[in-house]
């Protein structure tokens, strides 16, 4: 497993995160209106995928847009999709240190045949300092505190320098995610607000793999060893039959987000 370079060099990430003209970050105040929202939701249950996301990319007039992804399949035909629209769009990916090797080989692979823009997010304690802080095996003995380190916070101070962020969230793979919209709006931290773009939420994990066929696109490896999810290699594990697709994630715990897509109506720091 992969190991962080040390603490996140936040100013460069963001520096990285610009928009189509190369517009620095700033603070906004409103993005999109209500009615906005409503009549794109509305729109968006009929069309194709990369219809949202053209619209994200190209025509929302949202300028510091990036994508995050781990790299499945859902990611990935979300990633094929934006590099024919828009191919430097920034990808995030979260480096925490317990990444599958299958993962970072499938990204480099794919980065390569895509010719992807990833940028990837280290926590701001390497995996050897937290255990020395925090003890061995943190994921094991509090794994809320370890997704907050290596996944949260990262990701947080990620999109402090965006106006929008694309995700691969599918209402059907999990409980939590069941009434996701296309698009939504919401309080970052306070007075900065932020839009989040859930291009595939209407499609099925048929749809997800179609698309990949299709277009013959690789995949992760590990997709044909039983997994379903694919995560932190520690907590990770085959899906039994009848489960949910993110039921082998955090085994054994009541769990179902890392936190990252839990935070949307916070009014804190992550750091607090």
């Amino acid at each position: 497993m992969g190991g962080s370079p040390g603490a996140n060099d936040t100013h460069s990430i963001r520096g990285m995160l610009r928009g189509p003209e190369g517009c620095p970050a700033s603070i906004m105040q409103t993005l999109l209106s209500d009615a906005e929202l409503v009549d794109l939701n509305a729109r968006f249950e009929d069309v194709h995928p990369r219809e949202v996301l053209s619209w994200a990319l190209e025509s929302s007039g949202l300028r510091r847009v990036a994508i995050a992804s781990a790299f499945q399949a859902e990611g990935t035909a979300i990633m094929h999709m934006a590099s024919t629209i828009r191919a430097d769009v920034p990808v995030l990916f979260l480096e925490t240190g317990f990444q599958f090797a299958e993962t970072l080989a499938f990204k480099q692979q794919l980065t390569e045949r895509l010719g992807l823009n990833v940028i990837d997010l280290y926590g701001e304690l390497t995996v050897e300092q937290q255990a020395e802080r925090h003890g061995e095996r943190l994921y094991e003995h509090n794994p809320e505190l370890c997704c907050d380190l290596n996944k949260v916070r990262p990701m947080f101070e990620a999109l402090r320098g965006l106006d929008a962020w694309v995700t691969a969230f599918r209402r059907d793979s999990s409980p939590t995610r069941a009434n996701a919209p296309f698009v939504e709006q919401y309080e970052l931290e306070p007075g900065r607000l932020i839009v989040k773009v859930n291009p595939v939420a209407a499609w099925t994990r048929q749809d997800t793999w179609a698309y990949l066929k299709e277009h013959d696109l690789p995949h992760n490896p590990l997709y044909d060893l039983g997994y379903a999810s694919i995560g932190c290699a520690p907590c990770t594990r085959l899906r039994f039959t009848g489960e949910p697709e993110r039921a082998g994630r955090w085994a054994g715990l009541s769990k179902w987000e890392c936190g990252i897509h839990e935070r949307e109506a916070a009014s804190q720091s992550p750091h607090s």
